[in-house]
């Protein structure tokens, strides 16, 4: 059995979701297709929630009616009979009427809020399921928000999700395809909640890993991913195979083809992930598995390039820190306690640096962290570049490589040596582009 995600781009036209249907039909392997919301439904959707907040019904009426009117023409040409498009407008009626319920309810509240957001991927699975017995395809609507749910702290319940499917799978064993939402779930409460923004890919990871599938297969309109980031930098190539921990590092430090949280369902059950483009299926994409083909193991030392913007940098000193024990397990119990990741650490005798992405708690981690030692300024607005290979031992001079493509661009930070595959650093977002530029040019088309 097969997983097989499509983003919002890839459902985002009745033209394509019949490309789609070709797709997952195409050969008779049994297929869990998870789907996005429609392009642009999440942000409209978002907004008609901000009219709420604001107590602008009126507005908020307004966005959902002009919402409803993409959808209503979406049916008309998606379906082929008046059949087919009568169940997909009941499907668009139940829906909106739901969104209009909400604009009655006040205060209008996050819980609200996460229901309104989940109509996205709600209207989309429903349309398709229809789409789909329409068109004689053996199919079924399983909802994500009967087996997907997240724990207190936002984390998927592995061993609730592996048991929900293990029993609600079986019954539709005669089906070809089985159709469900992605990003959606429910948290311990019982209330509609997701998986952040970009989920879908999480879900199709945590179903895949669930199931055992044979393979996960990621479908955005791009060819793989690529070494560098397409939309900055012109002469970029797509990555035939990465490993596990090349694409998780890619992900989580800015290549935007995949969520940073998809990789570990799969690699904890060793379920390899391709990323394909519905745009062009015929391309390969990029497979991620847990070893390299032997071709690829003895390619370049270089693999891809990624940048992760809006970046904070913080600088933490100490008189007291020469020869002391406890300095830094203090320091990370504060970000702990107040549940910021931090990305890149460089230290010296008296003084630590770290970056975080989240400013959200950054007032009270300061004011902390004033207690025991001393801070500069923060620097906002930085960017973390994140080179991505082969950095083993046994290739000398990496380190030179990548410091002299930068020649001339200021760097504040360096983390080298954590992993084999990893080399970051830490520049101004002004950088940004120059630094992508100058490193695509050194490490790959001029080698």
């Amino acid at each position: 059995m097969h997983v097989w995600k499509f983003g919002g781009t890839s459902v985002g036209k009745p033209e394509r979701m019949h490309s789609i249907r070709n797709l997952i039909t195409a050969d008779s392997t049994r297929k869990v297709v998870v789907l996005s919301a429609l392009s642009g439904t999440t942000n409209a959707l978002l907004s008609i929630g901000e009219s709420l907040k604001s107590n602008a019904e009126e507005e908020a009426f307004e966005k959902i009616e002009h919402l409803k009117a993409h959808y209503d023409s979406f049916v008309r040409e998606l379906f082929n009979t008046s059949e087919g498009l009568a169940a997909g407008q009941r499907i668009i009626s139940n829906e909106f009427s739901f969104l209009r319920s909400l604009t009655r309810i006040k205060p209008f509240t996050l819980k609200q809020e996460k229901e309104l957001v989940a109509e996205g991927e709600l209207l989309s699975t429903q349309i398709f399921a229809a789409y789909l017995t329409e068109e004689g395809v053996p199919s079924v609507l399983l909802p994500a928000l009967e087996f997907m749910r997240i724990d207190a702290d936002n984390e998927p319940e592995l061993g609730v999700i592996d048991q929900n499917l293990r029993e609600m799978l079986p019954p539709h064993a005669d089906k070809q395809i089985i159709v469900t939402q992605g990003f959606i779930c429910r948290n311990p409460r019982g209330e509609v909640d997701n998986l952040k923004r970009g989920g879908s890919d999480y879900t199709a990871s945590l179903i895949g890993g669930a199931i055992r599938a044979e393979e996960i297969q990621i479908w955005t309109d791009i060819d793989g991913m690529h070494n560098n980031d397409p939309r900055i930098v012109k002469k970029t190539f797509p990555i035939r195979e990465l490993t596990f921990d090349e694409a998780a590092e890619l992900a989580y430090f800015g290549a935007k083809i995949l969520h940073p949280s998809t990789i570990t369902p799969a690699k904890m059950r060793g379920v390899p992930v391709r990323l394909k483009n519905t745009m062009a299926p015929e391309a390969p994409g990029t497979l991620i598995t847990d070893k390299l083909s032997e071709g690829a193991q003895n390619g370049q030392v270089f693999k891809a390039i990624a940048a992760k913007d809006n970046i904070t940098a913080l600088y933490i000193h100490s008189t007291r820190m020469l020869n002391a024990y406890g300095f830094l397990r203090r320091i990370f119990e504060i970000f702990e306690r107040f549940k910021t990741p931090i990305d890149l650490i460089a230290t010296s005798e008296v003084s630590v640096s770290v970056t975080i992405d989240n400013i959200e708690n950054l007032a009270a981690i300061q004011a902390e962290l004033g207690q025991f030692c001393e801070m500069e300024e923060p620097d906002y607005d930085q960017t973390i570049i994140c080179i991505v290979g082969n950095f083993s031992s046994d290739h000398p001079g990496i380190a030179l490589k990548v410091l002299k493509a930068l020649e001339g661009i200021p760097i504040r930070m360096i983390s080298y040596g954590g992993t084999e595959h990893n080399i970051s650093l830490l520049i101004h977002g002004q950088y940004k582009a120059q630094a992508l530029n100058a490193l695509n040019d050194s490490l790959f088309v001029n080698v």
